[in-house]
């Protein structure tokens, strides 16, 4: 099917993964709020929130096929790319000897494969601009092991930080910037349960995605690297 691209408005495209709740809906409503096309990676399309002119595609982080049909539908659509925000990911808690090997696999596969997958697929278009942006979502785990039971979602966390370092080195040249979000506890499904925490003491979902707002919008010789957001005294912040 030809998509009439006359009809779309002008405006900068956000491909954004983990975008049906948390910390990647509030990004991509605050983006939308601000004038950028949306293309929303989900698993279900069917529970999209969004609306034309945006986009939801199927995407499993699990799937490589599916995260090249998302990019090639986005760039057939909008003609662009702007900004890739990778926010899904998940955590499994159980400690290094707890753990096992097919759930470790599972938070690689989920919170680092996937992300260097879905950047490297779009990393024509992010070129092509000459302003390229990449934020990952990662953690302040992605900066120090708070607790024995979260050591090894920190350790692909600690890998998120990394991809972003790798990131920005590799695209210097081409103006893509990369920018890696480490929050402590916010309130989202993910910190339902936390004991001790109410959800108005933790960092809100909106006010990390006004920030990440902020970054995407400054020149590539003032980039910001890194995002970090605690809602407690933090050893590494």
């Amino acid at each position: 099917m030809t998509t009439d691209r006359s009809a779309l408005p002008s405006s900068r495209v956000a491909l954004i993964s983990g975008a049906s709740r948390g910390i990647g809906k509030s990004i991509a409503e605050r983006l939308a709020a601000e004038g950028w096309l949306i293309s929303a990676g989900m698993r279900d399309v069917n529970t999209s929130w969004l609306s034309a002119p945006h986009l939801s595609c199927p995407f499993d982080a699990v799937d490589p096929a599916s995260e090249t049909a998302w990019v090639a539908r986005t760039i057939e659509l909008f003609g662009r790319i702007d900004a890739v925000i990778l926010s899904a990911g998940i955590m499994i808690p159980g400690s290094i000897l707890e753990t096992e090997d097919a759930d470790l696999e599972r938070m690689f596969q989920i919170n680092v494969r996937s992300p260097t997958r879905l950047v490297k697929t779009a990393w024509s278009a992010l070129a092509a601009g000459g302003r390229g942006r990449v934020v990952l979502l990662s953690s302040m785990s992605g900066k120090r092991v708070k607790s024995a039971r979260s050591g090894p979602y920190a350790i692909t966390k600690f890998a998120v930080t990394g991809l972003a370092a790798a990131i920005r080195r590799t695209g210097w040249n081409d103006g893509i910037r990369s920018i890696v979000v480490c929050p402590s506890f916010v309130a989202t499904d993910m910190t339902s349960n936390v004991d001790g925490w109410a959800p108005e003491e933790m960092t809100q979902p909106a006010d990390i995605a006004a920030m990440i707002a902020a970054t995407l919008d400054l020149p590539n010789a003032a980039s910001v690297s890194e995002l970090c957001f605690t809602c407690q005294d933090e050893d590494m912040v």
